[in-house]
Formats: structure tokens, sequence, C-alpha cells
């Protein structure tokens, strides 16, 4: 009966497609009401690579790609930039995957391909200096901002008359309200990990005379089967917990990680360019840095799970498969705790261009910028190129179209107008076809963000051969990211602009309207294809579908 309605309910979308041959459908748009709401443990595992009409579930239709368009054929390797924390290039499900600069020698101490940067095999820590030592925590771009202009403007009038000094006045004032409110946010975070603490210890002793000392596992609980329905709510409560990434371990790093950020990143007198030994305000000192991109792991881990939804190894029988296996990570590390430089986002762009990356992803950003003309310049320098700029839309559930959402690095002048063509802003959705499809965090904005990826409980790697699931628009960048990189890799003829045109223009938008919350708390609802500028969710085989087209009018 199943394939019988879904047989059905395909025949009554064709109206809203458009056929090449007769093998292959590109949809336009999904009007359906199917929908899985509760996912198997299996199912949750690899969601997002499922398609809306085989599977009901709103994935990217991965699989249908590899077994209708791919099977059997071998792409080209494609250099993927992963600007990011540090990475686990030592990971089980990774370590092939790695690019190296074959220029180099390894470890003479020498830079040997004249590049600037010495014994850089995998990439680049932007972070650190020559001694292997790096950050952990850069300051808040609001604290640096504050430093800059603090001596100018504080118990000083201010001359009207300059616009110059009336504009960096509204950004002083603005970096104070960011700083009051990312202090806010972390203090109130500690609340709630202290809750999820209580919650998970109450839990624990609830279970305690019916499992072993330490036998708690997730495992262990999907097997316990009771009569007694508190302990049976229990079980729940922790199996959740750790599908969202939440144990006693990981709570135990969220507090460090918090403490850290009001002691440090956002600390006034915090001096943290004190490791690289750099002068932050000019970007032709690139004398810092080093080749430790796998130095904090047990601090940085946001690089590892990035990598793994791109490149993790396929049919390896080991942790997950990411998205394509044709790919080599180029590591350039430039984020820690707290928000990245812009001098360190330049340069790790240009260095990803010189060396070879064809896409460029960076899962993460920020509300203020200082020095954003140096990030506008290497994105442009990418554009001329032809490298394609990935990035995420940040994960504040702001409208980003309103002025003062600003949220950076992205392609806007100052007039609003667009200084390039190859970069992308991506959103995140959820599996349900409901008010929920949008990933409740996910910023958006029908003239900011271009597309929206799967984003909520991603199962990717940890470092140290672990795994588990993760969230955020930072997770739904990776998974574009490896789109463009199957699009590359078997369409190498095809310009990043034509990547992301096509990205585009054959993802699937869905005819659902998705719960918003407003400044007030109050909920209202918009059309789920209001979100983003293509108002649609990247589609691996659509894209193959229309990369062929394309690929083939050139010729």
């Amino acid at each position: 009966m199943k394939k019988l309605f879904l047989f059905l309910l395909f025949i009554s979308f064709l109206l809203g497609y458009t056929q090449e041959n007769k093998n292959q459908l590109l949809p336009r748009a999904f009007n359906g009401v199917v929908k899985k709401q509760k996912l198997k443990e299996e199912e949750l595992k690899s969601w997002h690579y499922k398609d809306i009409i085989e599977d009901t579930i709103p994935g990217i239709s991965l699989d249908k790609a590899y077994d209708k368009i791919l099977r059997g054929k071998k792409g080209d390797t494609v250099i993927v930039a992963v600007i990011d924390t540090e990475v686990d290039i030592y990971h089980e499900d990774l370590k092939k995957q790695f690019w190296i600069n074959t220029k180099e020698v390894p470890n003479n101490g020498q830079d040997d391909d004249h590049n600037g940067y010495i014994d850089d095999i995998h990439g680049w820590n932007f972070l650190g200096n020559q001694k292997g030592e790096n950050i952990i925590y850069t300051s808040y771009e609001s604290v640096r901002l504050i430093k800059k202009f603090k001596p100018i403007f504080e118990n000083k009038t201010i001359d009207t008359s300059l616009v110059s000094q009336q504009e960096n006045y509204k950004i002083y004032q603005e970096a104070k309200r960011r700083l009051k409110e990312n202090i806010e946010s972390k203090q109130q975070q500690l609340k709630t990990i202290q809750k999820y603490q209580q919650d998970i210890k109450d839990a624990i002793n609830g279970l305690k005379h019916y499992f072993a000392t330490g036998s708690i596992t997730k495992e262990n609980l999907l097997e316990f089967k009771t009569e007694d329905t508190i302990a049976e709510k229990q079980a729940k409560k922790i199996i959740d917990y750790i599908n969202r990434g939440i144990t006693e371990e990981s709570l135990l790093g969220f507090i460090e990680q918090n403490n850290g950020a009001l002691e440090l990143s956002a600390n006034l007198d915090y001096q943290e360019r004190k490791i690289t030994g750099d002068n932050p305000n000019e970007i032709k000192d690139i004398a810092y840095g080093n080749n430790n991109v796998s130095g904090n792991l047990d601090k940085l881990y946001h690089g590892t799970i990035v990598t793994g939804v791109i490149a993790a190894k396929r049919d390896n029988n080991k942790g997950i498969d990411g998205v394509i296996n044709e790919v080599k990570i180029m590591t350039l590390c430039v984020s820690a705790n707290g928000d990245e430089l812009d001098k360190d986002i330049a340069l790790a762009i240009r260095y990803a261009v010189d060396n070879g990356a064809k896409i460029i992803n960076m899962s993460s950003g920020k509300l203020l910028s200082m020095n954003r003309h140096w990030v506008s310049e290497a994105i442009k320098y990418a554009a001329k190129k032809d490298v394609l700029f990935i990035t995420s839309a940040g994960n504040n559930a702001l409208l980003l179209d309103e002025k003062e959402n600003n949220y950076y690095p992205n392609d806007n002048d100052s007039n609003e107008k667009e200084i390039s063509n190859n970069f992308m802003m991506v959103g995140a959705n959820s599996y349900t076809l409901d008010k929920k499809l949008r990933y409740y965090l996910t910023n958006y904005g029908k003239n900011n963000v271009d597309l929206f990826a799967p984003g909520y409980k991603v199962y990717t790697t940890l470092p140290n051969n672990k795994y588990r699931y993760s969230q955020g628009t930072s997770i739904a960048t990776p998974i574009v990211s490896g789109v463009a990189a199957l699009l590359m890799s078997h369409y190498p003829d095809l310009k990043a602009s034509q990547i992301k045109e096509i990205l585009m223009k054959s993802g699937v938008s869905y005819n659902i309207d998705v719960e918003m919350f407003q400044k007030d708390d109050s909920k209202k609802m918009i059309p789920f294809s209001e979100l983003s500028k293509s108002g649609k969710v990247v589609n691996a085989y659509n894209a193959l579908v229309l990369a062929e087209q394309i690929s083939k009018s050139k010729k």
C-alpha cells in the first residue's frame, strides 16, 4: 500500500517537474504532506541523504544520486579548504582525505615552495607560532572594537559635524551592546548546563538499580524494557541527551568553554595575539602561525565535525559516510573559542586560492567586523580565480535582511550590492515537514541567505575516532560544499558561478509555512520559500541532472 500511495503521490507531482529524459526528473516544488516525524535510529543517522519522494524524508537525495547517476563513475579529485578550528587529521574516518602539499618537504624547517609558510603540509594554523603553541581563546569582535574606539569616545564629546566620527561612535555603541549580550548569553548558558547536569544526574540515579555501574550506555538503554513508566522516561531522556551530543563529559567541556569566554574572550585586558606575535592591524604581516593543525582537539572540535560532513570516507565500514570521496581537505585554522580575526580569514582565503582549492567552506561568522574590507577583497580574489566560497548564515534566529543584523563574512558592499558571483550563504533545515522545517536557530533572509540544507541532528565525526549528532548552519554549510564538490568532480568544465547557479536552481522548494519567533516572543507563520534567495533546500540528485544539461549545452 505504501508503494502504491507513493506512486500515486509521485504522479500527482508531475506538473511540478521538467523532464530531462525518460529516466531523470528535476523537481520544482514539493506540495505534499507526507512526512515521518519519528525516525528510527538508522534513519536518523543518514536522514540528510534521503529523498523526499522515495523516503518521505526531506534530505538532499544523495543516496538516490549515487544509486541512479554516479554508480560506477569516478570523478576528479577536488580540493576543498576548510577554514575553521583545528582538525583531527588522524581520525580513522578522515585520515586519507587530507590535502598534502607535495611542493613542501615535511618538517625540514624551510619554506620549500616559497609561499611564505614553513612546512605547510596539510594547510596552516593562523592562530599559532613557530614553537607550536596555538591560541585556544580569541577575543570577541565587540571587544576589539571597544578597545579601538574607547580611547577616542570615552568621556569625550563627539564632533557631530564629522560623519566618520558619527559612524564610528555608532559602531562603538553597537560593540558595547553586543558584548553585554554575549556576556549575558554565556551566563544563561551556564544556568542551562547546570539544569542539564541535574537532569542527567537524576535520571542516572533513577536507573541505578536496573544497571550495573558504568553500564548506562545508549545501546543498553535502547534495549531496556520495563513496566516502570518513570524509569522508562528517564531512559528516554538520557537517550535524547546523547543524541543531542549532551553527556556528562560534554557538559564539563561546555562549562570550561563558557567560563573561558567570560574570563578571556569578553575581557578587555586579554592580549589575544600574545602567542602569534603579529600585528593584527597589518595585513602584510604574515610571519606568524604554524603547521600544527591538530594541536588542541580536546578543546577545539568544530573543524573535525565540519570535515566529517564533507569527506568522511564512504563505504569503509567505519563511522559515517561523507558526501564525497573524491576530495582532499585543506586545513586552515582561524577559529577558536571567540570570534575570528578578519586578518586571519582574509589570509586563509588567499592561501586556499593560491594553493589549489576550488571550494572554500567557512562554517562560522560574526555580527561585527572591524576590517571587513580585507575579507571582501579576498572574496573578490577568490572569484577572480574561479573559487567557490560557501559560508554559514549563523545561528542567532535573525532576519539578516534587517540592517541592524549584519552577519560577516558576506558579499555585500556598503550599498548592499553583491561584490562577487562566487559567494553562497547557507541556512539550516530539519527533517520534519511541518512548521518546524526551519531549524529554529538558523538566521534567514530573502536577500542575504542563498540556500538551505539539512542542519539538525546530523551524525558526524568528533576527534579521537568518535562520532556524534550535531546541528546548526555549521553543518548545513559543508553539506552544500560537499554537493558543490560532487558537481566539480564530475563536471570540471563548469565555473564556480555556474555551480552556485545550479545549486540554487535545482534545490527542492517546500510549500510549507514555518514558525518564526518575533522580538516580543510572539510567533508568526511565514512560507519556507521566503527564508532564502532561492527558497529551496539543496538537492544532490537534481543538481547533477542540471549540471549534465548545462555541461552538454556548453559542448
